[in-house]
């Protein structure tokens, strides 16, 4: 397995990102991560490695670029010191979901001019999760499955709330919630839900009993290792019957 540091012309400027292939050279498949608030970070990698490992070329760009090069920071703390806890909430305020369905184009071309033309999945974590959503519904001909693990406001009363714009996804979809989620609470996961069925799309919504916001990700203080694992479990069946069909 190999990673490397690249980045990528988009629109509004050049992100970083970082490439993880498998050991056995490029594959025609990948898969792209969308980061949680802390930014671009081994934690991350961490996860995009996991999935390489399988066979995919994964993708973990930054989406915070538009504002310079943001932290990274540690999600255990960060929020501890204002200073951190300030630049994190105000990344997030100014990068937008249309931004990143729009980027996801360009990332999605990044990894095809190095060899992955076929098909995408498309993971998210915490704020990633629904941007994973809204990428798949942006970009219908290339993403096939699409992931969402602890995100938030899937089903919200924004007018960018992922569940406004189910009829545009066919990817098949997963959603695994921490078992209790403010930022994803029991009436949105049923809206969700309602928008996905009427859609007719495939979908899978889980409930982690027990696991807090953030459970996946191996550097918040939440992080769970068994609920991590069950987290790689369902994205390797994801993937693997998507991806690999």
């Amino acid at each position: 397995m190999s990673m490397k540091d690249i980045t990528i012309e988009t629109p509004d400027g050049t992100a970083d990102a970082a490439l993880v292939m498998p050991a056995s050279g490029t594959p025609k498949v990948g898969v792209i991560v969308y980061m949680d608030a802390f930014g671009l970070r081994p934690a991350m990698v961490s996860i995009a490695e996991r999935i390489a490992a399988d066979g995919y070329a994964v993708l973990v760009p930054d989406l915070f670029y538009r504002g310079g090069r943001f932290g990274p920071y540690d999600a255990r703390s960060a929020f501890a010191d204002e200073a951190k806890g300030k630049a994190i909430r105000a990344a997030m305020s100014a990068n937008t979901q249309a931004m990143t369905q729009m980027d996801t184009a360009a990332f999605i071309e990044a990894m095809t001019s190095r060899g992955v033309t076929g098909k995408i999945g498309v993971t998210g974590y915490c704020m990633g999760g629904a941007r994973a959503l809204n990428a798949a519904a942006a970009h219908p001909g290339r993403i096939v499955a699409a992931a969402s693990f602890h995100g938030g406001s899937l089903a919200s009363d924004a007018a960018d709330s992922p569940h406004r714009d189910a009829a545009s996804i066919k990817a098949r979809v997963y959603v695994g919630s921490a078992g209790i989620d403010k930022s994803f609470p029991p009436e949105q996961s049923a809206k969700l839900a309602e928008a996905l069925r009427a859609a007719e799309v495939d979908y899978i919504i889980e409930n982690y009993v027990g696991m807090a916001h953030g459970w996946c990700v191996s550097d918040h203080d939440v992080f769970d290792e068994q609920g991590a694992e069950r987290h790689f479990n369902r994205l390797g069946t994801l993937f693997a019957e998507t991806l690999q069909n």
